[in-house]
């Protein structure tokens, strides 16, 4: 591959990545006081890495019936409280099986 080429989009994703994180500061200068934009913004992160992550579930395992008892078995142990490790382990604990039945 060309090196100027990958020196261009690195180039473009360094000012883009810039443009990003100094934008806000630059638009917003004062505190934000409205209740309802504040509440929107403290769940952006979480939205964010949910649609992140999401399309990575259903893609990681061979079958997308596995991948899905997976995320279920994930989201009942983190709503039950477990630790990180513990819904990690679960969820793969859940995936390795569907798969040895045949899912």
């Amino acid at each position: 591959m060309n090196t100027g080429r990958i020196l261009g989009s690195i180039a473009i994703m360094a000012g883009i990545t810039y443009l990003i994180r100094m934008l806000p500061m630059a638009i917003f200068r004062k505190k934000i006081e409205n209740p309802f934009i504040k509440s929107f913004l403290n769940y952006v992160p979480y939205a964010v890495l949910a649609a992140m992550t999401f399309p990575g579930i259903l893609d990681s395992t061979g079958t997308a019936v596995s991948a899905a008892a997976g995320c279920v078995a994930a989201i009942v142990l983190a709503y039950f409280g477990k630790s990180l490790l513990t819904v990690a382990i679960g969820a793969s604990a859940v995936v390795f099986a569907a798969q040895m039945m045949g899912f």
